[in-house]
């Protein structure tokens, strides 16, 4: 059973959106409107807004929107139930019990639970007898027993079970612990054959924004393989959208973070006095990972390591950091592969010393490429300035194309003149390029977007566009006016829609309007997702700003009424690309 709609509208009645948004941005009042800086992605001028009347919010420069729950659910990274239980707590009201389903919301509690009482277990090992042998290995480290406590590191005993039989007497059953990925299951698939997933490991816990344990990372004593195993993605816990020790450095930092490439890396800064170190759980930063840290800080300084896998991950790092417009600095590590290594040797100072030091993405690339070549010789002059010219072609600020042209042609004896003309030629062709690259990827969405199932599950089929700009305004014009719905009830059924979100969408507004139940975000949010609402907020704006909508819903339930009278859809798929490519910008554009 969903939360009834009368404790969401007391909720709602409780907490105005200005109040629920105000502690993550800072809003600024214009007109009946308040805009802020967008908390899910980074920007300089404010795309986030916030409508008071309607208690919604909507980002036009990433698309985000929804309404309170909606909010807290994408910023705190909760479900639905969760979500509403913390806007309850803070309208200092009391969740009925058994008003709701929250069957979900309990496994996921269920499992941070599991996570928790695991890092117990592990810290204690590490602490007992059985743990001296890891300890010490953490003491040659230099890794204190106060760095030990702040990280909550521990230890997997050297055994196939220890973890296991301990949960088991918790009350932890062995699925649970299998779901939670801290035991692992025979392949064998007539065994019901459980085993920890970590075994003789120091232990590392991954720890939320919210403090929970939601994984873990273990590292073999020593130089073995695989030096790590980390938990698998679960209920509680992505990959891509966490990252390590962000929980410690979020409050601690002066704008900027450190993200290093290991846990013990960060745990090496951090005990040198470097408290805004973090890293990216796997070598590979994510968009959402990207996302996060800019939520955090202002500028990210990449200590990636010093062998080729690292170097390749600081320049992928660098792509998608500037897609975000976050500040990028990079360090130049020397004297190790890595910040550890570096601290051990050399200690904190070395690593300040090399902050001081640290380059923008722009020095970055341009000593990348200087160190490929001999510039001694006129071929490899010619090499470097060759690609120089492609690092200054991606500039977009003319004083910093100016100044680096002058210090290039200084450099190689070059005019500047002649350089500029150059990197002129060589930003058209990437230009170009990047329209191009721009072109593919909306293929690939209309692609996804125009294809649905056959009948009878036979395989894809292909509807037209014109389809789906109608499905689309049926649900802007149903979610604006749900009095429309009572005159074309008996000509529009789901089975008319081809897009499925749009389907579901319907069926779920049609199916309150029948009850008499009320169409607002705030009931929609329980049966849809974060992105989901995004869109269905886009579409209700979209509802408000019709000025005949009575027609043109009549008009829209003809097209599909007419698509379903043929006896063949029209098939897109033997439209050419550019064609195709057409008929979903023109939807777009609806």
């Amino acid at each position: 059973m969903a939360i009834s709609d009368d404790f969401l509208q007391s909720l709602r009645d409780n907490l105005d959106i200005e109040r629920v948004v105000s502690p993550y941005v800072d809003l600024k009042r214009r007109g009946r409107l308040l805009v802020g800086l967008c908390p899910f992605h980074n920007e300089k001028t404010p795309s986030f807004t916030v409508y008071p009347e309607s208690d919604s919010f909507y980002c036009f420069g990433c698309g985000t929107g929804g309404e309170i729950v909606t909010f807290i659910r994408r910023i705190e990274n909760l479900d639905f139930v969760e979500a509403v239980k913390l806007l309850a707590q803070q309208a200092g009201m009391q969740l009925p019990e058994d008003g709701y389903d929250d069957t979900l919301s309990k496994k996921r509690q269920r499992m941070l639970g599991a996570n928790r009482e695991a890092a117990r277990f592990f810290y204690t090992c590490l602490m007992g007898e059985q743990g001296k042998k890891a300890l010490a290995y953490l003491e040659e480290r230099g890794i204190s027993e106060q760095v030990i406590k702040k990280f909550g590191l521990g230890y997997a005993p050297d055994s196939w079970d220890s973890l296991l039989i301990h949960m088991r007497q918790l009350g932890y059953s062995a699925s649970e612990l299998h779901e939670a990925n801290l035991v692992r299951k025979s392949q064998r698939t007539d065994s019901e054959l459980f085993y920890d997933g970590f075994v003789n490991r120091i232990m590392i816990p991954i720890i939320d924004l919210r403090g929970n344990v939601v994984a873990f990372g273990g590292r073999i004593l020593g130089d073995g393989k695989p030096k790590y195993i980390n938990t698998s993605d679960t209920l509680v816990y992505k990959k891509s959208q966490n990252v390590f020790a962000l929980n410690l450095a979020k409050n601690k930092n002066d704008g900027s973070l450190i993200l290093a490439e290991g846990y013990m890396d960060v745990i090496a800064l951090h005990r040198a006095g470097f408290v805004n170190a973090v890293a990216c759980l796997g070598t590979a930063l994510t968009r959402e990972q990207a996302q996060l840290l800019s939520r955090y800080s202002s500028e990210v300084i990449l200590a990636y390591d010093t062998d080729s896998a690292g170097q390749e991950a600081t320049r992928r790092a660098i792509t998608v950091l500037g897609q975000t417009g976050i500040k990028i600095r990079v360090l130049k590590l020397t004297g190790g592969k890595d910040p550890d290594e570096i601290i051990n040797r050399y200690g904190p100072s070395r690593i300040q010393t090399l902050l001081d030091g640290a380059v923008n993405e722009t020095e970055y690339k341009l000593s990348g490429a200087k160190s490929k070549f001999d510039l001694n010789s006129p071929d490899g002059r010619l090499g470097y300035l060759n690609e120089a010219i492609k690092v200054l072609a991606g500039l977009s600020s003319s004083v910093e194309l100016d100044i680096y042209a002058s210090e290039l042609s200084n450099e190689l004896e070059v005019s500047k003149e002649a350089i500029l003309t150059q990197i002129k030629t060589q930003s058209g062709r990437l230009k170009k390029e990047k329209s191009r690259e721009r072109e593919k990827e909306l293929f690939k969405e209309a692609k996804k977007e125009l294809t649905r199932s056959g009948p009878n599950n036979r395989g894809p089929s292909k509807v037209a566009g014109k389809e789906v700009m109608a499905e689309e305004l049926i649900i802007s014009i149903l979610l604006e006016n749900p009095d429309y719905y009572e005159k074309f009830s008996q000509r529009l059924v789901p089975g008319l829609f081809s897009n499925e979100l749009y389907k579901r969408i319907y069926g779920v507004v049609s199916k309150r309007i029948e009850e008499g139940r009320p169409i607002d975000l705030t009931f929609l949010s329980q049966y849809f997702s974060n992105d989901e609402m995004a869109l269905i907020t886009r579409l209700m704006k979209k509802g408000k700003e019709l000025v005949n909508p009575l027609d043109q819903y009549s008009d829209c339930v003809s097209v599909l009424e007419k698509a379903a009278s043929k006896d063949e859809k029209p098939d897109l798929s033997k439209l050419s690309d550019e064609e195709y490519l057409e008929l979903f910008k023109k939807k777009r554009q609806q």
